[in-house]
């Protein structure tokens, strides 16, 4: 993904979007890491910083929203 400034220029409904894909991103990776076809381990710490990110602005904005 990018800087959490780019991830807090994006409006509610891209980042729920951006949260799908990067949650079946991290479901296709754990299958891969399962049987050890998984070259790059670290892309998989990366997408769950990624989630935790967007999770995190995501729930910024709707508190502001209220």
């Amino acid at each position: 993904m990018a800087k959490p400034s780019d991830v807090r220029a994006k409006t509610v409904d891209e980042l729920k979007t951006d949260l799908v894909n990067l949650k079946k991103e991290q479901f296709n990776l754990r299958f891969q890491r399962a049987p050890q076809q998984l070259d790059n381990t670290a892309q998989v710490r990366k997408v769950r910083r990624d989630i935790a990110r967007v999770k995190t602005v995501l729930a910024e904005k709707t508190a502001a929203a209220k």
